[in-house]
């Protein structure tokens, strides 16, 4: 029996980590551009106050006209929105401080975890959809999560990294018995790896006995051009192409496709 395809939706993937400098703006950014580069139609939504999505993808502040908040508030749908980037194949909704002061406003609103999820219900046209969380465990990341199918967890490589993901594996076991029965963890990336490094070594080592096949084959490098590529408002793919931080982030957009494949089979 043929699949019918006007049923299948985007797969949608929010990417989250409480703790900041984890490379989840990176992660999201370049995991983008990667899937992008693969032919697939990707939607970025910034959902963190400070950005920096926006800003890595060359949408600069006066260009903002139409936000997440706008999407959240309810004055504006998802088309309307949306933007295309400097990467072909790559649209966003871009953020502003705006955000960050939703979590008082929607205090009262008893639909408050749900309003993204609402948004993008029916939303076409696109093979993902990523949502770039700010950096805490607050209703913007909740909405993330019962809007999303998975989560992709960003697992900086240093000490301590393993310590702050039991509190959002909590919040996803919380999510999952009160809004989004659905929602799994669709893997940890290791960032910011130093393989000469004996500290990035144990923690790898770590999170394999941990987490066993949650944690990605792919590591993503502590790379210069990857750090440099924000300042010149582009994903690192864009800017050099053939840089390890390029090289690993394709790897992982592949994994990511393989895994979408196995789990519709």
């Amino acid at each position: 029996m043929p699949l019918d395809t006007a049923k299948v939706g985007p797969k949608i993937i929010a990417i989250a980590n409480q703790k900041g400098g984890v490379g989840k703006t990176t992660t999201t950014i370049n995991l983008g551009a990667a899937l992008a580069e693969l032919k697939k139609r990707v939607l970025l939504i910034d959902l963190d106050p400070q950005g920096n999505a926006s800003t890595g993808l060359g949408v600069a502040a006066d260009q903002r006209d139409i936000t997440t908040y706008d999407l959240l508030s309810g004055d504006s749908t998802v088309s309307e929105a949306a933007q295309p980037t400097n990467v072909s194949g790559l649209m966003i909704i871009p953020a502003t401080t705006d955000l960050s002061s939703a979590d008082m406003e929607l205090l009262d609103n008893k639909k408050r975890s749900f309003l993204l999820r609402d948004v993008l219900e029916h939303v076409a046209g696109y093979d993902y959809i990523l949502i770039d969380c700010p950096p805490s465990l607050n209703i913007l990341t909740v909405n993330a999560m019962v809007a999303a199918q998975s989560i992709l967890v960003p697992l900086q490589s240093e000490f301590f990294a393993l310590e702050g993901l039991s509190q959002l594996i909590l919040t996803v076991r919380d999510v999952r018995q009160s809004a989004n029965p659905d929602l799994r963890i669709e893997g940890i990336v290791l960032t910011m790896y130093d393989s000469r490094n004996n500290l990035s070594l144990q923690v790898e080592q770590d999170a394999r006995e941990n987490m066993g096949d949650m944690v990605f084959k792919t590591v993503i490098p502590r790379n210069v051009r990857l750090s440099e590529a924000p300042s010149f408002a582009m994903p690192v793919l864009t800017y050099d192409p053939a840089s390890k931080g390029s090289i690993a982030y394709r790897a992982l957009a592949r994994e990511i496709i393989k895994k979408s494949k196995k789990q519709k089979a």
